[in-house]
């Protein structure tokens, strides 16, 4: 008895551990899946905002707006477009740890312009453009060679694929397509005999047609004619009784 007890004790300890992993779990997701809804919605509103400050403002301003658009655009796009092929093709493994590498100096980048968005000093503001536009299109120009460098790939291998693929149709269709004296060739269609040939000719039944009304009245045996009489026959004679 005290073992069929510790037996269920330690099932019920085991399901409860289960339980309470299968919760942690879940809640991990769910935090995790509401974490990339904020980010992606934090990130929506700030480039609205980025977009309307690039149009809505002049100047300095103007342009810090631009140039932050413009690097966030770049390296999300480089960074979708590495994760969403490195499942299909792993050398792109390198590329993605390069770009890691260049993210590191886009986001270095993005936190100096998200600064000088309150710059109070105009003219130094200004002074410092130049370094900044430099610094942007170096980052925005690696971004998309990666970018474009993993597009290309891509195609490429799709048409080798198709190059190859379709060769082997061409070769196949071929195939398909030759007889030689060992292979039978297609049957011929049979030819239509001749109208004159006697016992070859293959009509449809025609539909019986109705018969006079004198035919149809005729029986169907007719009974015979009676026999004539000829000169050499004797009469039969009635026997006598006497």
């Amino acid at each position: 008895m005290e073992a069929v007890v510790a037996v269920f004790a330690l099932l019920f300890m085991l399901f409860l551990g289960l339980g309470a992993y299968a919760t942690v779990k879940a809640v991990g997701a769910a935090k995790r899946g509401v974490d990339r809804t904020l980010t992606q919605a934090r990130r929506t509103v700030e480039d609205h905002t980025l977009r309307a400050k690039s149009l809505a403002q002049i100047g300095p301003a103007g342009e810090i707006a631009q140039l932050r658009l413009k690097l966030r655009t770049s390296m999300r796009a480089t960074q979708d477009a590495l994760h969403a092929r490195v499942a299909q093709d792993e050398s792109l493994k390198e590329s993605i740890g390069l770009f890691e590498r260049l993210s590191a100096h886009g986001h270095e980048l993005d936190d100096d312009l998200k600064r000088l968005e309150s710059e109070p000093d105009r003219a130094a503001l200004a002074e410092r453009l130049p370094a900044l536009r430099e610094r942007t299109r170096r980052i925005t120009d690696s971004a998309d060679s990666l970018r474009w460098a993993a597009r290309d790939r891509a195609h490429r291998f799709a048409d080798d694929d198709l190059d190859s693929l379709s060769t082997q149709i061409d070769v196949e269709t071929g195939a398909l397509r030759h007889w030689t004296g060992s292979e039978p060739a297609p049957p011929p269609w049979p030819e239509a005999p001749a109208a004159d040939s006697p016992g070859t000719r293959q009509t449809w039944p025609e539909t019986p047609r109705s018969e006079p009304a004198e035919e149809s009245a005729r029986p169907a045996i007719t009974p015979p004619a009676s026999r004539p009489t000829y000169p050499w026959q004797k009469k039969h004679r009635p026997e006598s009784t006497t």
